[in-house]
């Protein structure tokens, strides 16, 4: 019994133990390929997303470096925009050194031979540095007055600069008055106040003016300034524009004349009266002054001066005079100045010898040009560039 015992007892532990581990062996051998397949496709998974997030690096990397390139090339094409008030020279504004056309005008009745000639166009050819000049000082010319003007035109002495003095004549002063030092006088409501300035690029001069008024007297002056005629029939022209307009002033009605002895006028290198006048009467120029008959005479105090353009060498005693000559050639040769730009270069006590100077021929004195007292006088002014193939208005902008 004790023998059977252990034999029974034994024996199927004996025996179940070997099936178990013949079973067992093949399990563990079962679940190493599986370990070992699981092993593979954890590597394979980490593999791949190792290789999603190098991707999506470079990516990054490539997009923050495309957004970079992006922002270079941004940066390469956006061009300087002028300042409000414009402090910004015009050369930088336009870094290719070409600037704007003003507004093309054909000339009539022979604008296709003109346009055709190849004659002319050679001539355009040729004087194109001289368009691009007018062109600088034009657009500075639109931008701004005085002494802005000197920041943007990049002033330098007589090649690049104001042209003549800022005009502010007020109501029945058609032209040619500027404040002296000094002068106190203040722009009223009612006041008509007719703003004349120039600029020059190596004396190549844009003369431009405008009026600033609320009053229906401004639209006949400037309607008038745009009349496309040729030169003989433009007075009549824009005579007849002019009479075509009448004001209310104080609840009276009053009709619009032209001013007879202002003409427009040539304008050479260096010389913004070069001699040939425009009419904006019928019949030419009237020498008579009149008052109240839409003439104009010298009156007020004398603020603009200009050395003659053709005055030789005229010897002088006066040796203060001499130095204001030397002064006159080196900062305003043949161009326009007043008494306001002699003080601003540091010159003190020239009043004589500028008298002088005008006594002897050599220094033109230009007064204010008054019509009769209690009128009002408007003025606008453009300047033309009569190229061979057609002009060029290039003093107009997008207000006037």
């Amino acid at each position: 019994m004790a023998n059977e015992n252990p034999e029974v007892v034994v024996a199927p532990v004996v025996e179940n133990g070997g099936a178990d581990s013949s079973s067992k062996g093949k399990e563990e051998q079962l679940e190493s390929e599986l370990s070992k397949k699981l092993e593979i496709t954890e590597d394979a998974n980490n593999e791949n997303e190792e290789d999603v997030a190098a991707e999506e690096e470079e990516g990054s990397k490539g997009e923050t470096s495309t957004k970079k390139k992006k922002k270079k090339k941004s940066k390469s094409k956006k061009k300087p925009q002028q300042t409000d008030p414009p402090t910004i020279p015009v050369v930088k504004l336009f870094p290719s050194g070409e600037f704007p056309e003003g507004e093309i005008q054909q000339y009539k009745g022979d604008n296709l031979w003109r346009s055709t000639s190849e004659e002319k166009r050679e001539l355009e050819r040729l004087e194109k540095p001289i368009y691009n000049s007018v062109r600088q000082a034009a657009e500075v010319h639109r931008q701004t007055l005085e002494d802005t003007v000197r920041k943007l035109i990049s002033e330098n002495g007589l090649k690049a600069s104001i042209a003549f003095p800022t005009g502010c004549s007020l109501n029945w002063v058609a032209a040619h008055w500027t404040p002296n030092s000094g002068d106190k006088t203040a722009l009223q409501y009612d006041d008509v106040m007719k703003l004349d300035f120039g600029t020059h690029i190596d004396g190549h001069i844009v003369d431009c003016a405008f009026t600033v008024a609320l009053d229906p007297l401004l639209a006949a002056s400037r309607e008038a300034t745009y009349t496309d005629v040729r030169l003989c029939d433009i007075g009549a022209a824009i005579q007849e524009v002019m009479k075509s307009y009448e004001v209310e002033i104080n609840g009276k009605v009053f009709p619009v004349k032209s001013i007879r002895n202002l003409n427009g006028h040539s304008i050479g290198p260096y010389q913004i009266h070069a001699g040939k006048s425009v009419p904006i009467v019928k019949g030419g120029e009237q020498t008579k002054m009149d008052e109240g008959k839409g003439c104009v005479r010298e009156d007020l105090e004398c603020s603009h001066y200009m050395k003659n353009f053709d005055v030789g060498h005229v010897p002088l005693r006066l040796p203060r005079a001499k130095q204001l000559l030397a002064t006159i050639n080196n900062n305003f040769s043949t161009l326009a100045f007043c008494r306001r730009y002699l003080d601003r270069i540091g010159e003190t006590k020239y009043l004589m010898a500028l008298k002088y100077l005008c006594d002897a021929g050599i220094v033109q004195p230009y007064p204010s040009l008054c019509d009769v007292k209690g009128s009002y006088v408007s003025q606008y002014e453009h300047t033309i560039l009569l190229r061979p193939t057609c002009k060029e208005v290039v003093s107009k902008g997008d207000d006037y």
